[in-house]
């Protein structure tokens, strides 16, 4: 499936579309399993783990409405305590709680952006304008500007400010209001699908990344491995 012309703008979704966790999780950092011991993890039954997982998501998912990194890291120090509350067979200190929570936070290294994520964007710049559709926390300015790609993008929609998550049409309400571009006239990039039928509801022609190498997805929409093979599409 090919994408409608003219296109004058672009979202980008972040995770598994820049970049991906370093460790292989996003909320389980290289520093946390410095302090969970993996052979007790491997011992404990697997539905407990999820259950516990789900149980600290949900706090997440209910309290989402935040204004600095401050206000994230407390929010990531309640999560790691319900963790380790939940599972006391890991053993994690207050201590270790506190400096997990920091790093998630503070630590950019938690994040790799893929390789053509840069040169890429940089290339779109150049003709479209470019926005943000993203599920995420305060600190992303930071990681955005560290890779050198903040000042890309002259729109900004992040589920923090708005306290929802995508596909919640608030989310892509948002984006068109700041890009100021008809919806059809604009794509957006993200690796699920849901969130793309969300945007679709609005009008703006989607695009599903497979980074991460899943199975292939049926569905009838422009799709691409990577950010760079866009380009073929454009």
């Amino acid at each position: 499936m090919y994408l409608h012309k003219p296109i004058k703008g672009i979202f980008f979704d972040i995770g598994w579309t820049m970049n991906y966790p370093a460790s292989g999780h996003w909320m389980i950092t290289k520093k946390a399993y410095e302090y969970i011991d993996i052979n007790i993890i491997n011992s404990l039954p697997k539905e407990r783990i999820s259950k516990a997982y789900e149980q600290c998501m949900d706090y997440l998912n209910k309290n989402h409405l935040l204004k600095t990194e401050d206000d994230e890291y407390e929010q990531f120090k309640i999560f790691y305590t319900m963790f380790s509350n939940l599972l006391p067979e890991l053993k994690i200190s207050n201590e270790q709680i506190e400096e997990i929570a920091y790093d998630k936070v503070y630590n950019t290294d938690n994040y790799v952006f893929f390789d053509d994520t840069k040169p890429t964007i940089d290339i779109l710049s150049k003709k479209y304008k470019l926005g943000i559709i993203s599920d995420t926390w305060p600190s992303i300015e930071r990681i955005l500007k560290s890779a050198g790609l903040l000042d890309y993008f002259s729109s900004k929609t992040y589920s923090y400010n708005l306290g929802v998550y995508k596909p919640n049409p608030k989310m892509y309400d948002h984006a068109l209001s700041n890009l100021k571009i008809t919806a059809e006239q604009t794509i957006f990039i993200d690796d699920s699908v849901e969130n793309l039928k969300g945007s679709m509801n609005f009008g703006i022609q989607p695009v599903l990344i497979n980074a991460k190498n899943d199975e292939d997805i049926n569905i009838n929409i422009t799709k691409i491995k990577k950010l760079s093979d866009l380009l073929e599409f454009l």
